[in-house]
């Protein structure tokens, strides 16, 4: 017995060690989304100031597709040794419900560290349009059922939760559009080709300030710091149609405690810098830190309130 005791007593030391001098050599970044995207950005901008602290190069690497099983399942049957992060959006909550026999379980499979930013999304539309207002663009597709569109970056994402968060609040009909990432459908959106979409106001607020497109209204649940006299779609008359966009970073289940508050520590540490607070500033989005338990109660809640949602919209599964 008193040698067990001193082998584990061993082992905790040995396990701590090893966690104190992580990281030995570069660290892979996986993002679920395209590069370009409001969580590409995010997670470089996180990336290049860990590599700052830590001496160590953390590498982005983008591996999109599936709404972000492609990267989830790469990460989740990854060794736990720190050595490859999860960067993720919202979307990763809504795979359950919308992905079936996912070779992964969401909440099973992950750590949560801590969610790193919320992103509201802007109800965009082209400058050219009709609708000059959220009003304007509820009559319009009340008035015209089913002849109304909406782009998206794919079935399940942030951008087409959003959508339809606000299509069921307003209660009317509409046709989604979806596209491989949000250059395209914005892309689309200025030119007409579209009616509206809810994308990143990360993406959005530099078009709207060239005049490319207008921004309606803001659909999380609070202004976004970036546009803060845009309403929200819910200040705007529309009720029950917030969804909050946000990215987060989640890591291989077992990886060791000791591991999981390092990079808890550093990751806050990086937020918390006036270098990253300037660069979130300026893409309109808010640091918005959790403990790693926290974080993991709050996508097991995401995942629940999703469910209830892709079944009210009818979203079919993939």
């Amino acid at each position: 017995m008193k040698r067990l005791i001193l082998l584990l007593a061993a082992l905790v030391l040995a396990s701590s060690s090893w966690a104190q001098s992580w990281p030995t050599k570069p660290v892979r970044v996986i993002v679920s989304l395209p590069a370009g995207s409001a969580t590409d950005i995010v997670a470089r901008a996180l990336a290049e100031r860990l590599t700052q602290q830590l001496g160590q190069p953390f590498v982005v690497e983008n591996r999109p597709g599936a709404s972000g099983s492609i990267a989830m399942n790469l990460v989740a049957k990854a060794d736990p040794d720190g050595y490859t992060l999860l960067v993720h959006s919202s979307s990763a909550t809504v795979v359950p419900s919308t992905i079936p026999n996912l070779p992964f379980d969401v909440l099973k499979d992950f750590s949560g560290i801590t969610m790193l930013a919320n992103i509201p999304n802007a109800l965009a539309v082209s400058p050219k349009s009709s609708f000059k207002s959220v009003r304007d663009l509820v009559a319009f597709a009340k008035a015209n059922p089913g002849k109304i569109n909406y782009a998206t970056v794919g079935s399940g994402s942030a951008t087409h939760l959003n959508a339809e968060r606000f299509r069921l609040g307003a209660g009317f009909e509409g046709t989604q559009v979806p596209y491989k990432g949000t250059a395209e459908a914005l892309t689309d959106l200025m030119a007409g080709r579209v009616d509206f979409c809810f994308c990143p106001v990360s993406n959005v607020l530099p078009l709207a300030k060239d005049g490319r497109l207008m921004m309606l209204a803001v659909g999380s649940s609070k202004r976004a710091s970036g546009a803060p006299d845009t309403p929200t779609t819910e200040e705007a008359g529309v009720p029950n149609s917030a969804y909050n966009f946000y990215v987060g970073m989640t890591v291989p289940s077992k990886m060791p405690r000791e591991l999981v508050t390092k990079l808890h520590a550093e990751t806050v540490k990086a937020l918390q810098s006036p270098e990253m607070k300037e660069r979130y500033g300026k893409m309109g989005v808010d640091a918005n830190i959790f403990t790693p338990e926290q974080y993991d109660t709050y996508l097991r809640n995401e995942v629940a309130s999703n469910a209830i949602l892709v079944k009210a919209a009818k979203i079919a599964t993939q």
